[in-house]
């Protein structure tokens, strides 16, 4: 097909952490798709815009009508290749349409930068809105992990969580949170300290064992 989908990874959501060429694919987009965040934030004045919410058998009717006459630009957070719309999009459009991806900081290569980490050794886990399995727990001396937190799984119920797979209580724990804007958080701790901890939803936690 003449059009195709361009998936944009919007890093952590501040325009100084988006590259150059994702610029320019939502400065160009003449449609384009977003959360309401990333709309307020990137979109011209000229794109038409629908917003992503939890109906998406309406947000891809809508994008297949726009392919009719244009791209379509897609922005995702972090990267797109890390839990993101992407593999829902390759379903339903990748056997008519192309896409295109642009990359992204995802939050959790700020959050290992901002405490100072490397992350070639780690395993990186998603407990915002899924379940993992057991084995996904369990502790193994020098293990790193780091978790993207929901409102449900925080960051006191995963350390309840492997606390209860015997990882050790002075395991470190670094945090980040509102990663990229002015009211970003970051804080280092113990295991059994985290459990104690609240508000931090919707973050970065790093676990070292």
């Amino acid at each position: 097909m003449e059009h195709k989908i361009i998936v944009v990874g919007i890093g952590p959501g501040h325009p100084d952490y988006l590259i150059p060429r994702a610029a320019a694919a939502i400065r160009e987009a003449s449609y384009l798709v977003g959360s309401q965040r990333a709309l307020d934030t990137f979109a011209g004045p000229d794109a038409t815009l629908r917003r992503i919410d939890g109906d998406l058998d309406s947000l891809f009717t809508d994008i297949a009508t726009a392919l009719k006459n244009s791209d379509v630009v897609v922005m995702v957070s972090g990267d797109p290749g890390f839990y993101s719309l992407q593999p829902a999009l390759k379903a339903r459009f990748g056997a008519e349409y192309e896409l295109k991806v642009i990359p992204g900081l995802s939050s959790i290569q700020i959050a290992f930068a901002h405490h100072g980490l490397v992350w070639q050794d780690a395993e990186l886990l998603s407990v915002h809105g899924r379940e993992l399995a057991l084995e996904k727990w369990q502790y193994r001396s020098g293990r790193k992990v780091a978790f993207l937190t929901d409102a449900t799984m925080h960051a006191a119920a995963i350390a309840e969580h492997l606390l209860a797979m015997q990882w050790p209580t002075d395991a470190e724990v670094f945090l980040g949170r509102n990663l990229s804007y002015e009211h970003e958080e970051k804080k280092c701790c113990i295991l059994q300290e985290a459990t104690k901890m609240e508000g931090w939803q919707h973050c970065v936690m790093i676990v070292i064992g």
